[in-house]
């Protein structure tokens, strides 16, 4: 489902995918305020049939498609941290049940990354302006994804068989 009240979100991703280089600056120049560690969350939700949320983000120019997520804000706990940003991404009300992978990733410097198996009883709401769009997919039909993500799903998969 697309979120049509934002034509400048969608102006800003056509904009990111034509040059990349952007969003990989601005992430340098972000990082130079940031603690010498950073981390990062995601969600993984199914619902009843067992298809998997997935977000489009605004700006993520190689994989646009993924879970939805976020960063660590200081003071935040983890699980904290991924009910909150689904929460303001996606109107969501999750609850943690497990952490499914965690992995360090050096690309921008010290980076934890976490992966969390969320359930929820709720619908997705009112997209932010950092998403354009949402959607249930099939195990089978998932897009390409980053590789953290794609780990992340298929470990959720074999934790829940």
């Amino acid at each position: 489902m697309k979120w049509k009240g934002c034509l400048i979100a969608q102006q800003i991703a056509q904009f990111v995918r034509r040059y990349p280089v952007v969003a990989y600056l601005a992430t340098r120049l972000w990082r130079l305020g940031r603690p010498r560690y950073t981390a990062g969350v995601v969600g993984i939700v199914f619902n009843a049939a067992g298809d998997v949320l997935l977000v489009e983000h605004v700006l993520h120019p190689k994989y646009p498609w993924g879970l939805p997520g976020g960063w660590v804000d200081r003071g935040d706990g983890l699980e904290e941290a991924v009910i909150r940003e689904l929460r303001e991404e996606l109107e969501l009300t999750v609850w943690v049940e497990q952490v499914v992978l965690v992995e360090m990733i050096r690309r921008f410097g010290a980076h934890i990354d976490l992966a969390f198996l969320c359930s929820t009883d709720g619908e997705v709401g009112k997209l932010s302006s950092e998403l354009l769009g949402y959607r249930w997919t099939p195990q089978q039909d998932l897009p390409e994804l980053t590789p953290f993500h794609a780990r992340a799903i298929q470990q959720a998969i074999q934790l829940r068989s």
